[in-house]
């Protein structure tokens, strides 16, 4: 359902919510790292979400990306805006052209409950919802240092 550009795109304004600041700013480079994704994808992505405010970001000695309390206000939709060409949202979930209440693909029925769910979720929790949200479970971005073997992780 979502472009690898979105997942990129979210979890790295997530990231970014969670761990910088105007004095505490990230490179692509450390980005791209942190949450193993291609460098030359999410600098594309950054320099997106930047231009459309979605989050800051500062030039020189110094600079890099960062959210501030105005880009914390912003949702997830904001960001598959940007990333996206189309509402998401919108379309059949097998890819159907057609797909409708009136014209359904065999499972729109069983999709559009959750799709409602998750765009009223995406609608209406900001970014640093998201982020109070993340530390609160105990979510993770990124396998990154994490032992995948962990009881943890089986429960």
């Amino acid at each position: 359902m979502l472009s690898n550009a979105s997942k990129y795109a979210i979890r790295s304004v997530l990231f970014l919510a969670e761990n910088s600041s105007e004095k505490c700013k990230f490179g692509a480079k450390d980005i791209a790292m942190e949450l193993e994704i291609p460098l030359s994808f999410i600098a594309k992505i950054l320099q997106k979400l930047a231009k459309e405010q979605v989050i800051s970001s500062t030039k020189g000695p110094g600079g890099g990306f960062y959210t501030s309390k105005k880009n914390l206000k912003n949702n997830i939709c904001t960001i598959l805006n940007v990333i996206e060409n189309e509402n998401i949202f919108e379309g059949c979930f097998l890819g159907l052209p057609r797909c409708s209440d009136e014209n359904p693909c065999p499972i729109h029925f069983i999709v559009a409950p959750f799709k409602d769910a998750l765009l009223n979720k995406f609608e209406n929790q900001t970014i640093e919802d998201f982020a109070k949200e993340i530390k609160r479970n105990g979510s993770f971005l990124s396998l990154k240092g994490i032992d995948l073997k962990s009881k943890d992780l089986l429960k």
